[in-house]
């Protein structure tokens, strides 16, 4: 991969943008139960809804807002695929107010790199893009990406309840938000 498709280095990882052609990619991270099992209860998204919604909404929030959008990760030394991260405003937000996110393989958990790339979007957020607040959110029993925003330097915000058509597994106990301000990340 050459360096002007690099969106982001860190140590030992690269991100650039999500294409055309990453949907293979895109469905093999999605078909993992334990990948999937905060998002959909376990269930795999299909090859379809990755071409017809998840691809291109993933290419639209990097048209919609320079400097933000959904990047693809590689383990820098050899080039494996690890997952995604995203770095843009919310659908409704200010677009100074981004909201991080990622998802990886299982074989990339526990290996730091969900912090890696959280630090330096977070980083780059404030630096580069002008952001004033960067938030997070995730179920509230889903302690792994919870660590992963504690550790990226974001705090917990609140808990909230969000009423959805078919709840899966610990739904009831809400989800949660993590933020950081650019007055608490210069300290």
């Amino acid at each position: 991969m050459g360096a002007e498709g690099t969106y982001l280095e860190t140590d030992r990882l690269i991100l650039r943008r999500v294409t055309e052609s990453d949907a293979e990619l895109l469905v093999e991270l999605d078909s993992d139960p334990a990948v999937m099992r905060y998002l959909t209860g376990g269930v795999p998204t299909s090859r379809e809804r990755v071409a017809t919604h998840v691809l291109p909404r993933m290419l639209e929030h990097g048209r919609r807002a320079p400097g933000y959008g959904f990047f693809i990760a590689h383990e820098k030394s050899s080039g494996e695929f690890l997952g995604w991260f995203h770095l843009r405003p919310a659908p409704d937000g200010p677009a100074d107010e981004p909201e991080l996110g990622y998802r990886l393989r299982q074989a990339a958990w526990g290996k730091g790199y969900a912090t890696e790339g959280s630090r330096a979007l977070v980083e780059k957020a404030f630096t580069e893009l002008d952001a004033k607040r960067v938030f997070a959110t995730t179920m509230a029993v889903n302690t792994g990406s919870r660590r992963v925003m504690e550790k990226t330097g974001l705090r917990y915000t609140r808990t909230f309840f969000v009423d959805w058509d078919d709840p899966i597994e610990g739904a009831d106990q809400g989800e949660v938000e993590y933020s950081l301000d650019r007055s608490e990340w210069r300290k």
